[in-house]
């Protein structure tokens, strides 16, 4: 079988609320196509989306939540005849030791990991399908494939309403809009889906997106980009 070995590195990064976080990530520019992956291209909520879905937010005075999946790209799924191989990250080449010829061990990997050219499509192509489940039924916008909407009627304690959510995903976050929030709401019923079948986070109230800082003022979402103009 034909086959490349890459190598790993960590990333270090300082977190929005001040955490540090380190990310072992694969060095995706050796990986070579054709051997170790086909194709690479991942869609992105675009700003425009997200202008548009503000915009509808606030004149519907909707809630607007922002998720974000734990390590996203770890929960997608690598084809079955997808092979990657790579050296241990740097700290941890003892583990793999060396092998029978003398030459240092590889690890195969299993999971998509940050870095790997295939592995923001390979998590796209996870999370598409579980919003376009029946089970869940979510339908596809057909101008942004990266939003999702539902609308219907949910029976509640004191009748029936019409309710709607709106859903942009870029990446691993999610911008959430929602006409109801309640422990009856579509809104509800999202989240626990997503618990459940997702290591997932509630970031709360949105505040920033794509380097865009999200406010409200009344019915007003304000969307600036001091931060961008700064640097």
């Amino acid at each position: 079988v034909e086959f490349t070995t890459t190598r790993a590195t960590w990333v270090y990064k300082t977190k929005r609320n001040g955490t540090k976080k380190a990310r072992l990530c694969v060095q995706g520019c050796s990986q070579v196509q054709g051997i170790d992956y086909d194709q690479t291209y991942c869609a992105a909520m675009r700003a425009g989306s997200l202008r548009l879905l503000s915009s509808i937010a606030g004149r519907l005075d909707l809630q607007l939540r922002r998720w974000d999946f734990v390590a996203a790209y770890l929960q997608g799924t690598l084809e079955e005849d997808e092979c990657v191989y790579c050296y241990p990250p740097p700290g941890y080449e003892h583990l793999a030791g060396v092998g029978a010829d003398g030459r240092p061990r590889v690890c195969r990997v299993v999971k998509p990991v940050y870095g790997m050219a295939q592995a923001g499509r390979r998590w796209q192509r996870t999370i598409f399908p579980w919003f376009l489940d029946p089970k869940h039924g979510y339908t596809q916008s057909t101008n942004d494939q990266c939003v999702f909407f539902k609308r219907a009627t949910v029976d509640t304690p004191d009748g029936p309403r019409d309710e709607f959510v709106l859903v942009g995903i870029y990446v691993d976050d999610l911008f959430i809009a929602s006409s109801h929030n309640d422990e009856h709401s579509l809104y509800h019923q999202l989240t626990q889906d997503l618990q459940a079948s997702w290591a997932v986070e509630d970031e709360g109230e949105v505040r920033d997106l794509l380097n865009i800082q999200i406010s409200r003022e009344g019915r007003d979402v304000i969307l600036r980009q001091t931060s961008y103009i700064e640097k």
